[in-house]
């Protein structure tokens, strides 16, 4: 693939621009040739090269005096700096100024083409890297929060509040409700985003493991330390550190987090040189610590210190306006190839469900039903007895009889109850079970429910 890249050889030696000038196009380059500096720079506005590549000593402005104007216009354009004259000096002296690199005259093209194709690694790591940023901007902007925009606006309002600061978070909320997006999210919204995220997880850390995985340790500290290792504070130095699960902590080891939380500095196992943190501190817990508190199981100084900036994600059952959202979100991401649609019947049926696995639940539910939609639409027959008919799927979980007569029963009792409550209507109720009214009549008299 013949690059794009355009050159500018700045050069009063006519032989050496020409020559260099003819290599660089034969490699695929657009390439204009200038016998003196000052033509660089009256071009400039209309000429703007990736690179240029400069003659130091030359008449009136030298190659120097051209670096530093260049620079001054656009700091993005790559200056190789030639000479006959290498010195030291000269090649410290053109990289302070902001050349990318010097070479010595006589030079090898090679030498050049080399050079430049360094550059254009690191353009292009440079450009995905800018890529990468923004599809991280994108993906936790406060747009990665689907749901009804009214219900979201206090939760964004938080996150604008504290995203900007250093102050501690404490996030609580059940298994599945977005803590570790919400972290993502005030962490790639704050002045640290370049910086190092480091998610420790609190539920599988043992007392063993525990400094070690958090504060690190030296060669030698115990049996098997055969090198130093960074501890996951350490590694979110300037950055943030996520603490989830928090609530999972041993109470012997809450202790030892909340001095290193306090004082702000680790020491490694097995050394006790003081290593000093810059981290903003967030923590997540599936269970009120207020509660464990009164049990004797939580720290009551660490929970304080914990709880400077607290927020609560609200389970999806308190949350129903925000599913048919999610619903339409997850349609829309997990439908690769044909655009799958939901009938209204099955969307009423998952907004009506609990969730107790809240948003991941629901996530893994869609990506599952998308699959099964071969027909292009989501039915109510492709979702799941167990959320269907949540009623049905406890009694057999919780009957406690052999005897089919008696479990049948049951389930028709549930099932007549839950029709009930969603219609509030006899007739509605027996279409919705696909009965006669009169048989829905006789069936409740028979189990004696009004």
């Amino acid at each position: 693939m013949i690059s794009k890249m355009s050159i500018a050889v700045v050069d009063d030696e006519r032989i050496i621009r020409v020559s260099l000038s003819d290599d660089l196009r034969d490699m695929g380059y657009s390439v204009k040739e200038y016998a003196n500096a000052q033509s660089v720079l009256v071009d400039f506005k209309d000429f703007r090269p990736d690179i240029i590549i400069s003659d130091i000593k030359m008449p009136g402005m030298d190659g120097l005096e051209l670096l530093k104007r260049i620079k001054k216009l656009d700091q993005d354009v790559c200056v190789i700096i030639m000479s006959a004259f290498g010195t030291i000096d000269i090649a410290v002296n053109a990289m302070k100024l902001g050349a990318y690199d010097y070479v010595t005259k006589p030079f090898n093209p090679d030498e050049i083409f080399i050079l430049i194709d360094k550059f254009k690694e690191i353009q292009s790591i440079k450009k995905e890297n800018k890529i990468l940023r923004e599809q991280i901007d994108k993906k936790y902007d406060f747009s990665s929060f689907i749901g009804d925009k009214e219900s979201n606006t206090e939760l964004f309002k938080l996150i604008k509040i504290v995203a900007d600061t250093d102050t501690s978070v404490l996030i609580t909320g059940e298994t599945g409700t977005g803590k570790e997006l919400l972290t993502k999210t005030i962490h790639f919204n704050s002045n640290r985003k370049t910086k190092p995220i480091i998610k420790v997880s609190c539920a599988v850390l043992s007392k063993e493991i525990f400094e070690s995985e958090l504060f690190g340790h030296i060669k030698g500290a115990f049996t098997g330390a055969e090198y130093d290792k960074e501890g996951r504070f350490e590694l979110a130095h300037g950055g943030t550190i996520y603490l989830d699960d928090i609530d999972d902590v041993p109470l012997e080891l809450q202790v030892k987090l909340l001095r290193v939380l306090e004082e702000r500095e680790i020491e490694k196992v097995g050394s006790s040189k003081p290593i000093p943190l810059d981290i903003r501190l967030i923590a997540s817990s599936k269970r009120d610590l207020k509660v464990l508190v009164k049990e004797g199981k939580f720290r009551e100084d660490l929970y304080y210190r914990l709880k400077v900036f607290p927020i609560q994600l609200l389970p999806l059952r308190e949350r129903k306006k925000d599913i048919k959202y999610l619903i339409s979100y997850f349609i829309e991401k997990y439908s690769y190839i044909n655009k799958i649609k939901i009938e209204p019947k099955a969307q009423e049926v998952l907004i009506n469900y609990n969730w107790p696995g809240n948003v991941r639940e629901l996530k893994n539910l869609m990506e599952r039903l998308i699959l099964l939609a071969t027909n292009g639409k989501i039915t109510t027959d492709l979702i799941p007895l167990s959320i269907t008919q949540p009623h049905f799927s406890n009694i057999l979980k919780t009957t406690t009889t052999n005897s089919l007569e008696q479990t049948m029963s049951e389930v028709e009792i549930s099932l007549i109850k839950n029709a009930l409550l969603r219609t509030k209507n006899k007739t509605k109720a027996a279409e919705f079970l696909n009965i006669p009214v009169s048989t829905l009549r006789t069936k409740m008299d028979k189990y004696d429910q009004k």
